[in-house]
């Protein structure tokens, strides 16, 4: 490539064909060519008479230039210009091109496809062998896969990035390589330990260049719970200018469909790769965020999942003494549990058994004593990171606990009896509460005024009590203190948990207090042993693209690997990104670890860095090819102009189509590829679930499908958890089935029969287990004997098809109890013949069950002229576009017809799985049988 500025040139030989433009001149000049002057007599008898077809004298000057610049814009064009050019060096040999194919990559995974793209069309033209290889899934040790450059073109599209970051296998695969080759890397931008290895590596096999898009990546730590709120950390490879990100809470509502609950601004501060900010919500609300997510980032690492440290804990109470019968307002317990309820899971059972459901807070009211066997239970169980809430009452204070040596289950060592209004070591008044200082859990909590306190167990004077003290009068005597065990802690209010010796629990303080404390329990530092013992599903997973997808299809894991990878911060094939779950917990294992640093990667100055800057490549061809098609279409108005041919009859026809002519060719030049063209439109269209029809040629009709599959996508939104896109038309031709579960078809007598290939498509749609609605439209009027000009289309158009056996929908079939129990279809019309796929022969009732057992897969095609679009059909507020029937009844025909849809969709999605006869009692009871 040569380069001029910011401008370079693939093709630079042709730009030598500029030095002919004075040559051109003169050419040019002799078309059209210049007229022969002879003096002639009798021309004096022309004087005066208009000629139709007059001829220029000579070319004017200005069409010369027109010329010229149009030929000087070819030459420019073809010579293959680009802005902002990449430098390349032109290599030899072999060449290998290395992805690191992690998140940080899927955010601009298409700009770093055209790059490798473009350097096989390079290795192409040079008849270079070439590997292509993705470190996250590299080959088997030593092994390198050198094809030719066409070959690998064929499989760019199927190169995918993965969610977690290249291991120790990428490295042994690197350091076993033998052979001379040249090295292309794709990297991500992220510093890991084996990155110089793998450097050193290629570095022994030849020349090493690397292609860095220069983007920052982002990403989101796992989300933590610090008193009372939950704390986001957003992390940045390259520090921040100036902006925000934004990190939004995903989750289901009340209804169960998957909304937007929160979300939160983070400013960067200039300079700073880390910024954090907090969630305050409601208990409620925070116990149904699933995940969150920076808004805009498309990758596994902007997306940090919720597993049970931010939902109900488990908390279980034990009392030293209950109320007295029918006194509930004199329970210890009776403020904890109005307290907890909302937010946590309670336990009341005995000590000892309630252990062994792996609490994560115990709450003991006015204790003052455990058997030793249950004392050296909850030692145990404190050391693997549990909470001991504590609250004082008679019992402790006239028992010894906390006398003379340090008591293991109390914080602080306590004075014999304790401290009350009038006692013997009497307040003159009830005393107030102090502002909580910062460093306390509570810090930031407000203080009413009405909160006081009447007595209390005191705390004996050690060199660790201000050390250890949470919460202090306004006298500055210790109200809770706090102590670590292990990785646990033991938490003490020196009051009683009802409101005997104090206001305290009478307050919304209190609750506010028990939150920043009990709610806030979570694993402990070694997550390793904490999880050992047990075997870990996967419930979901991410992909590199940072989207959630069902995490059944992989097998389960053992607890310490799970551990292990929890505390490093690492994923892999046999463990992605995702929730794992046991019979009682769900644990997250996001791709950015809690600990994971995300820094830019620093290279040696001897390594060649392409794609860092910020300005892009952009061809010129297209713009420069356009220029010269428009000056050449202005050359021919021009000429046109000169000999009077605009002014004729046609002429103005002439200059449309040369109008024409250029707009179609710019479109070709410079216009966006169709939507199918673009690889990531596959994305987009396998990212959700999205609805389908087949256009036919009709507008009208066209566009009332679109409006019916739109309308029906909202009533999914509303009532299930399916959220469609927006619905697509396809052209049976050109665009792709594969990617949509669902096609609706409907008929019109004038659309053109598919070609051979197309119908080869249809057929493996629908052995693939997609589905397709036929729609006749003509109000099943084929069922009452009368054959109409759709029915006998539907019958041409289905001939070449691979359609199975056909039965009208008896009363049994799944479609009737997908989502709602239905016995009727209708759609604009109310036609009741309905044809799906056969059932067995050997489909029998069994004995006692109304439904028979049809449990074999989704019916491929479902046939019927109830005209569903029509009744479907919603503008984009959600009002119906065409009316059904009147009045009630047919608003009635309407919402069956809605039903009837989802019903559909259901079908497609979840198969047959309602004819499982585990579901026929509650379907009976829904019947009323």
């Amino acid at each position: 490539m040569w380069s001029i500025g910011p401008i370079g040139f693939t093709a630079p030989l042709l730009l030598w064909g500029l030095v002919l433009l004075p040559a051109l001149w003169w050419l040019l000049r002799a078309i059209p060519p210049a007229p022969i002057r002879r003096r002639f007599p009798g021309v004096v008898l022309l004087l005066g008479l208009k000629d139709d077809k007059p001829e220029a004298d000579k070319t004017p000057w200005w069409l010369l230039l027109l010329r010229m610049a149009a030929i000087a814009a070819l030459i420019l064009g073809f010579a293959g210009p680009i802005l902002n050019p990449e430098p390349r060096t032109a290599g030899e040999g072999p060449l290998l091109v290395v992805m690191d194919g992690t998140w940080a990559d899927a955010s601009d995974w298409p700009r770093r496809i055209e790059r490798v793209e473009s350097a096989l069309e390079t290795a192409a033209r040079d008849g270079r062998p070439v590997a292509v290889v993705v470190l996250t899934n590299p080959p088997a040790r030593g092994d390198l896969p050198f094809q030719s450059a066409a070959s690998w073109m064929a499989r760019t599209a199927g190169l995918t990035p993965n969610p977690w970051q290249p291991g120790q296998e990428a490295l042994d695969w690197a350091q076993a390589l033998d052979g001379r080759f040249e090295t292309l890397w794709m990297s991500d931008g992220i510093e890991r330990d084996t990155r110089s290895k793998l450097l050193s590596a290629f570095e022994q096999r030849g020349p090493v260049r690397v292609y860095e898009t220069g983007r920052a990546a982002q990403a989101l730590a796992p989300a933590r719970f610090e008193e009372g709120r939950i704390a986001i950390e957003v992390r940045r490879s390259i520090g921040a200018t100036e902006g925000a990100a934004t990190v939004v809470a995903h989750g289901p509502d009340p209804m169960g469909i998957e909304r937007e609950l929160a979300r939160q601004e983070i400013p960067f501060v200039p300079g700073e790769i880390v910024a954090g900010n907090t969630f305050d919500l409601p208990p409620e609300l925070r116990n149904r965020i699933q995940r969150f997510a920076l808004e805009g980032v498309r990758s596994a690492g902007a997306v940090s999942l919720v597993d049970d440290s931010l939902r109900r804990r488990k908390v279980v109470l034990v009392s030293g003494r209950e109320g007295r019968e029918g006194l509930v307002l004199l329970s210890p317990l009776h403020y904890l549990r109005q307290a907890l309820e909302p937010v946590a899971e309670l336990i009341d059972a005995p000590l000892s058994d309630a252990l062994l459901a792996s609490p994560d807070v115990v709450i003991m009211a006015d204790v003052a004593r455990l058997t030793f066997a249950e004392e050296e239970a909850v030692q145990e169980w404190l050391r693997r990171g549990g909470l001991l809430l504590r609250f004082a009452g008679p019992r402790l204070a006239a028992s010894d606990a906390g006398r003379g040596e340090d008591d293991p289950l109390l914080p602080v060592r306590l004075r014999e009896g304790g401290r009350t209004v009038g006692g013997a070591m009497s307040w003159g008044e009830p005393r107030a509460l102090a502002a909580f200082v910062e460093g306390s859990p509570f810090f930031g909590l407000t203080v009413p005024d009405e909160v006081s306190v009447n007595a209390q167990v005191l705390a004996q004077p050690d060199p660790d009590l201000a050390a250890r003290t949470i919460a202090t009068l306004a006298d500055g005597t210790p109200l809770v203190t706090r102590k670590t065990e292990g990785d646990g802690q033991i938490v003490l209010f020196h009051v009683t948990a009802n409101a005997e010796w104090s206001s305290l629990p009478l307050s919304g303080l209190f609750v506010q207090m028990l939150e920043r404390l009990a709610v806030s329990a979570r694993l402990g530092q070694d997550p390793a042993s904490d999880l050992a013992g047990e075997v870990w599903r996967p419930v979901v997973i991410l992909d590199a693209f940072g989207r959630v997808q069902d995490g059944g299809r992989l097998p389960p894991v053992a607890g310490e690997v799970l551990g292990s990878a929890l505390a490093t911060g690492t994923t892999g094939p046999e463990l992605p990104p995702g929730i794992y779950a046991n019979s009682d917990r769900r644990i997250a294992l996001n791709a950015v670890g809690q600990e994971s640093p995300l820094v830019a990667t620093t290279w040696p100055e001897r390594i060649e860095i392409e794609g860092s800057s910020a300005l892009q490549e952009r061809s010129l061809k297209g713009a420069l090819l356009l220029a010269a098609l428009i000056a050449l279409m202005a050359d021919v108005l021009g000429v046109m102009a000169l000999t009077g041919r605009l002014r004729m009859q046609g002429g103005g026809s002439a200059a449309a189509m040369l109008a024409g002519v250029v707009l179609v060719g710019g479109l070709m030049l410079t216009g966006p590829k169709p939507a199918w063209a673009d690889d990531t439109f596959a994305i987009q269209a396998t990212a959700d679930v999205v609805l389908a029809y087949v256009k036919t040629g009709d507008a009208t009709l066209d566009s009332l499908s679109e409006a019916g599959l739109r309308g029906l996508g909202h009533v999914l939104t509303m009532r299930t958890t399916i959220e469609p896109a927006s619905p697509v038309g396809l052209d049976l031709e050109t665009d792709p089935l594969d990617l949509f579960p669902f096609l609706y078809w409907p008929i019109h007598v004038d659309q053109p029969m598919p070609s051979p290939a197309a119908y080869r498509k249809i057929n493996q749609f629908l052995r693939s287990g997609g589905m397709i609605l036929f729609d006749t439209r003509d109000g099943d009027i084929a069922g009452f004997g009368t054959s109409s000009p759709e029915a006998r289309k539907l019958q041409i158009l289905a001939a070449p098809l691979d359609i199975p056996a056909l039965e009208p929908l008896p009363e049994d079939h799944v479609l009737t109890r997908t989502f709602y129990l239905l016995q009727d279809f209708p759609g604009r019309h109310n036609g009741r013949s309905i044809w799906v796929e056969a059932a067995p022969p050997d489909a029998e009732l069994a004995e006692g069950m109304p439904f028979r057992n049809l449990n074999d897969g989704v019916t491929p095609v479902v046939i019927g002229g109830n005209d569903w679009a029509s009744a479907w059909a919603t503008d984009e507020t959600g009002f119906p576009l065409v009316p059904v029937g009147r009045g009630f009844t047919g608003e009635r025909q309407r919402e069956i017809a809605w039903r009837f849809g989802v019903n559909l969709i259901m079908h497609v999605l979840t198969g047959n799985y309602k004819s499982d006869q585990v579901h026929v009692p509650a379907l009976l009871e829904r019947l009323g049988q």
